[in-house]
């Protein structure tokens, strides 16, 4: 009977451990399999979409006044990017993409490959379509991932502490209805307006130069006094005199 009884403890024992290291799994890998799973390490001379998709989560890690290329190419810049994340994070600064740095990854983004604390919906308040811009509805949402990502990368600098954003996306009745430029960056999707909160507007417009915006306005800038405006336009742009930029 106590042999019976010991076989028993140790099926018991062994069927909660089956359970427990599945569940364990699941969880390891809920973040990947929702959105995306790198199978490789990338290092230096590597190229093809996974390295396109580990650029777009470096996009805020180019360095002060620079832009990270989301090219499929995993060159000097990508991996000084990477080594910026990797020492953000706590982790081995060696520009080389692998279990660790994806771990990272999975659990700074949602199942939509954007970032845990941005969402699509906070980038347009406009429209469910993204269309009606200067550009197709699919490079609205694209730039507007990107976007993301360095608010994502900004928000981290400053201590994890919300972001606001106040506009995103705007197609052009949405453009005309506030009154935006005519050549907004907003009705490409890659601008976003930032609302002052737990950090002044100048402070969000001084830290935004190292995060990979071309374009950073605020106050001190006609008609930004009340928000930092960041984008990614074709050259620079940084203007918000009452900050010292």
């Amino acid at each position: 009977m106590f042999r019976r009884a010991a076989r028993l403890l140790v099926s018991l024992v062994m069927l909660l451990a089956a359970a427990f290291a599945g569940t364990v799994a699941t969880a390891g890998t809920a973040h990947a399999d929702g959105c995306y799973t790198w199978t490789r390490t990338l290092s230096q001379g590597a190229s093809g979409a996974d390295v396109t998709q580990l650029q777009i989560r470096l996009s805020g890690y180019p360095g002060y006044g620079a832009v990270l290329a989301v090219d499929g190419s995993f060159g000097p810049a990508t991996a000084a990017a990477l080594k910026r994340f990797q020492s953000a994070y706590g982790l081995t600064a060696d520009g080389i993409a692998g279990p660790a740095t994806y771990s990272k990854l999975y659990a700074l983004q949602d199942d939509d490959c954007t970032p845990i604390h941005f969402s699509y919906s906070e980038l347009n308040r406009c429209n469910s379509t993204w269309s009606g811009g200067a550009v197709s509805a699919a490079t609205a949402k694209a730039n507007a991932l990107r976007t993301m990502w360095k608010l994502e990368a900004l928000r981290h600098a400053l201590g994890d502490k919300p972001i606001t954003v106040t506009s995103g996306f705007r197609s052009h009745a949405c453009n005309d209805a506030v009154g935006g430029a005519s050549g907004s960056r907003h009705l490409y999707g890659d601008a976003a307006d930032l609302g002052a909160g737990p950090h002044s507007l100048c402070t969000l417009a001084k830290q935004a130069r190292y995060h990979g915006f071309r374009g950073i306005l605020g106050p001190g800038y006609p008609g930004h006094n009340d928000h930092t405006h960041v984008d990614h336009r074709s050259s620079q742009f940084w203007s918000a005199s009452s900050c010292g930029i």
